[in-house]
């Protein structure tokens, strides 16, 4: 089995540079899922995705719509039922990019240089996703098999929140059916410190508004007798936090999984100074929970973080009211076992109970996400461990990643296998900033990595 990897990666250090124009290709292509003016780009990226996967003999390649965009599918099954099946899962969409957002070259035509590759969607998710096409082509084009089956799922709308994946994923769970899903959507701190994630994030996010008198009101007529709905909603979120940080609303600690020494100390191998993070962040000072540190408060703890506030008057020059509202947007990130359903009800209540009798307020839900969490000792999760070990040439550190992808809870609640996020990204890529880019060693390293990986697994059968 090793000879075959082996072949598989000097076959894809021969194809370095195709494999990079061909990745270039797939970049030029402006996939934006959230522009209805783009979505023939969506079809064309999926027609390219289809076309390239056929060139490289996978099975049953098909563009299957959904209610939005479509997704691709590809399967190569040809190492038996005793094998396992490996889900690959990528997004093939990307985020708005314009040159008047402070992008140095056209994001959609990509540029080398100081051995990175600039363009939107470079890493997220495009480059990523395509490590894992090339290491299948890599065995296929040499010993004409690979050590494991593979199946590849490939969206369109992940950067819209996937609205239309799972009713997919329901409609074909047979179709999909895999033994492991793998996802490449995720970064590392540094090129030699290689990062596994274990656990997601999920998310409630609300809205919260405050009404108070029919219509804005003068305020020298009718100030001082108004309670403002500005201020009464101050007051309702100066109550969201206790005096040591820690989030006031009743029971929204209930569910949270305790972490472990183990995981504590994993967490702590890529733990981040006071100078680190004031560094990276332009803040005068650390904030939160003392009781966790840094790492552990931005990846590993719930959060309740106010994204947005509105209210009154905000243009040129004096206007004297008393607003008739006011309003802000609320996300709360969650950690397992927490649902983000019981959270909304929670905040809801809690928001309810701390308002002023002066004003009324509207709590509305706006979107979820289920938190994920994976211990880090199965089977799947060692194999990738060898597989950065072999492949990348580091040791990786399992760890917990403070954002949300959605699919990788819907994807283990659904199809009860576990998840493995193998990211060959690094953290100040400019994920849907401008300047997006994507470090070339790292493209070719992780090709190498999922090669082996793909070996790991086989191996596992054979133990």
């Amino acid at each position: 089995m090793e000879e075959l990897s082996t072949a598989a990666r000097q076959y894809s250090r021969e194809n370095a540079e195709r494999f990079r124009l061909e990745l270039h290709e797939m970049l030029r292509i402006p996939s934006l899922s959230g522009d209805p003016a783009h979505a023939g780009d969506i079809r064309r990226m999926a027609a390219w995705l289809d076309e390239h996967m056929r060139g490289l003999g996978l099975d049953n390649v098909a563009i299957m719509p959904t209610a939005g965009h479509p997704v691709v599918y590809g399967e190569w099954l040809g190492a038996g039922p005793d094998k396992p099946t490996v889900l690959v899962y990528g997004h093939y969409d990307v985020v708005p990019a314009l040159m008047e957002d402070g992008w140095h070259t056209d994001p959609f035509e990509p540029v080398e240089k100081d051995g990175k590759i600039y363009a939107r969607g470079a890493t997220d998710d495009k480059g990523q996703l395509f490590i894992h096409v090339k290491a299948l082509e890599s065995y296929l084009k040499t010993a004409g098999r690979a050590p494991v089956n593979v199946k590849m799922l490939l969206e369109g709308e992940e950067e819209v929140s996937s609205p239309n994946l799972v009713p997919f994923i329901k409609e074909h769970l047979e179709l999909l059916r895999g033994d492991v899903c793998i996802i490449s959507d995720t970064s590392m701190r540094s090129i030699e410190e290689p990062a596994i994630l274990h656990s997601l994030r999920g998310m409630t996010y609300v809205e919260i508004e405050v009404h108070g008198p029919t219509d804005d009101l003068h305020s020298g007529l009718w100030g001082g007798a108004v309670h403002n709905p500005a201020l009464a909603l101050v007051e309702i979120l100066g109550k969201l936090y206790n005096a040591d940080n820690t989030i006031a609303i009743p029971g929204f600690y209930d569910d949270v999984v305790p972490l472990t020494a183990d995981e504590r100390a994993m967490i702590a191998k890529t733990d981040l100074t006071e100078e680190q993070y004031k560094a990276s962040t332009g803040v005068p000072a650390v904030w939160g929970d003392a009781a966790f540190n840094i790492r552990e408060r931005i990846a590993a703890r719930p959060t309740l973080d106010i994204n947005g506030l509105w209210s009154g008057w905000t243009g040129p020059g004096p206007k004297t009211i008393v607003p008739s509202k006011a309003g802000c947007k609320i996300s709360s990130r969650l950690v397992g076992n927490q649902d983000p359903h019981k959270i909304f009800e929670l905040l809801k209540s809690y928001v309810a109970s701390i308002t002023p009798p002066t004003v009324t307020v509207e709590v509305r839900l706006i979107t979820t996400g289920k938190p994920a969490l994976f211990p880090f000792d199965i089977p799947e999760m060692q194999a990738a461990s060898l597989a950065y070990e072999k492949g990348w040439g580091a040791t990786p550190v399992f760890t917990r990643g403070g954002g949300s992808i959605p699919v990788v809870a819907e994807i283990a609640d659904l199809m009860g296998i576990p998840v493995v996020m193998m990211g060959y990204g690094l953290d100040d890529d400019g994920l849907h900033s401008p300047n997006e880019r994507f470090t070339i060693e790292m493209f070719h390293r992780g090709i190498e990595t999922a090669i082996v990986y793909l070996e790991e697994l086989a191996r596992m059968t054979d133990q």
